[in-house]
This record gives C-alpha cells, structure tokens and sequence, in this order.
C-alpha cells in the first residue's frame, strides 16, 4: 500500500514538475511556473499568522512556486502550488442570496503540493454561486508521511497542515459577523490529503499549537464536513484506521466520495472512515463509485462520478446548512 500512495502521489507530481530543466532549448514548455500563487479576482490573501510569530517551516528552503502541468483532468490542466512556508487564506463571498453558511476548502496533493484551481478555487465557483461564503486555505507544504527509515506511514509529530487549518477556522469564527457568516454554519471540504486533512480538524479534541491570540479562543471544529478521495486512513488490516486517526464522538455530520478504482488513496479509506464514524454514532453519509479515480475534482465527466456536487448540495440542505 505505502508503494501504491506513493506512485500516486509521484505521478501526480511528476506531470507537473518533471519537465522543469528537461525542456530543449527552440521545445515548447510542457509547463508554466510563478512564484507565489495569487488569488485573482481583486481578492487578497489573509495571512493565518503574525509576522512576529515564528511557526514551524515545511522540508524545504525552496521558494513558493506555481506549477501548470501537462496532465488533463477533463480535458483541462490543472496547477499545483509548492513550497508553502507562509499559509494563507482567501475569503470569497457568497454570490445572491446569502445563506450564512461558509465552506473552507483544502485543496489535495499528498501533503507534497496543493492542486489550488482543481481542488480550489474551482470548488469556491461551486459554493459561492449556491449563496456560501467560501475559503480557500493555502496550508504548509511538503511535510513527510512516509519516513524513509522505515517501510510505512507515520504522521509527523506536528502536522502543520492541521495547525493552518484549526487557525484558519478561529479566524473565520472570529470575524464571521463582519462576513455574513453564521459562525455555527462553517464547513469544510478535502480532496486527496486535503481530505484527511477533513477528518484531522473534525476529530481534533484540541488546538495542536498554543493559542496566539483572541482568534484561538474560538471553536476549531468544523459543523460539517465533506471529504472526497481521502488517504493517510485506512491501516491496511481489516478496516481499522491508523492510529494517528482518532475518532471523536463530537465530529461533525460528515459526506464522503470515492471511486472503487481509485488508483492512488483505496477505497478502503472512506470505508473505514465511515464505519469508525458510524460507530462512534456520528451522522455520516458515504457515496461510492464504480468508476472515477482520483483527483477528478468537481469537472465534469461522462462517469456517474461527477454528480456528486449535486448529492452534496442535497446533503447540506438536509442537514440545515443552506
């Protein structure tokens, strides 16, 4: 399994920064790079941390840089965002009616890179447009999850990402009235790692830093949670989980999404995940494909797969959200 994750997440990687330096000169580009992602739309990005504050750095002294790859998803390419020291996030607003409720999304990308359009921005185009305030959160990468000193898959002793992510939440709750945001209507949704990512803050019993300020008073946990294509779950015995994967009885009604030919995170994920949930008598939806692979995001396809936004929508209404 640890050399099936690892393929996947190498491929991935591999479509978008293979071609750097291997281009001959008078060839066109496979790829196009910048430095530092930037939001567009006259948005800017709000920094999760002080300037004065020191927080952990990601492996690498690299600078940020964004990748556009040859791989197609849909028929379009996709860009992934690498070397994330400073996190961020980018508020965008509901569009028409306003229902209160707001969705943060992690983007995946094997905790290596994040694909910022494809698990992104494009998911904000969905939610704004059904009346969501949406936020898009630019968490630290890369940080290991397969160490090389031994055959398997540990968490790392402080997980940066989840950090961004409870301090993008308080942050979120903090300035909620200002935003339109009915503080007891925030979400989240993860794709991939970003999808572990989802279970990690929604089974979080505590904030993993020490608080900063006022905005790390306020509650970290989502009030639901959407994961699509999660990893970094199942064990690979039976259906028991890792055990860095705590469940809480508190998490949020929870929807998860997957194919059964995911190439890259096995179905086995979601599936655990749901019965751990289930068990613990955590409301929990799941929707599983025949067809569909991995990181298909939310473009559309001519597989079932595709409806799932559709499905999720209903979900959030059942539930209250919107």
């Amino acid at each position: 399994m640890r050399r099936l994750i690892l393929v996947g997440v190498g491929i991935m990687l591999a479509s978008l920064f293979a071609a750097t330096g291997a281009v001959q000169a008078g060839e066109p580009s496979a790829i196009s790079q910048q430095e530092v992602w930037q939001p567009g739309e006259g948005r800017s990005q709000v920094f999760l941390w002080p300037d004065t504050l020191t927080i952990g750095r990601p492996e690498t002294n690299a600078a940020e840089t964004v990748v556009v790859g040859h791989s197609l998803v849909a028929g379009r390419p996709y860009a992934a965002i690498t070397n994330v020291s400073r996190p961020t996030m980018t508020i965008y607003p509901a569009k028409g009616r306003n229902t209160g409720a707001a969705i943060m999304v992690f983007p995946g990308g094997g905790y290596q890179a994040l694909a910022i359009d494809l698990e992104g921005t494009e998911i904000c185009d969905w939610a704004t447009a059904r009346g969501m305030t949406c936020v898009v959160l630019k968490y630290r990468v890369p940080q290991t999850w397969w160490p090389k000193d031994c055959d398997c898959q540990r968490a790392p002793v402080v997980q940066f990402a989840l950090q961004d992510a409870q301090r993008a939440m308080g942050l979120l709750r903090q300035r909620a009235n200002s935003l339109g945001i009915n503080p007891n209507k925030i979400g989240v949704i993860g794709f991939s790692a970003g999808g572990h990512l989802v279970t990690a803050i929604s089974n979080a019993t505590t904030r993993t830093y020490a608080p900063v300020d006022d905005a790390d008073r306020e509650n970290a946990r989502p009030d639901f949670a959407i994961a699509l294509y999660p990893g970094h779950l199942w064990s690979g015995h039976g259906t028991d989980l890792y055990p860095f994967d705590p469940i809480s009885a508190h998490a949020p009604p929870t929807f998860l999404v997957q194919a059964e030919d995911d190439p890259v995170d096995d179905v086995h994920n979601s599936i655990a995940y749901f019965l751990a949930l289930r068990a613990a008598k955590v409301p929990v939806e799941m929707h599983l494909f025949a067809h569909g692979g991995h990181g298909f995001g939310l473009r559309p396809t001519a597989l079932p797969i595709t409806h799932w936004p559709s499905l999720a929508e209903q979900w959030l209404r059942t539930i209250g959200m919107i």
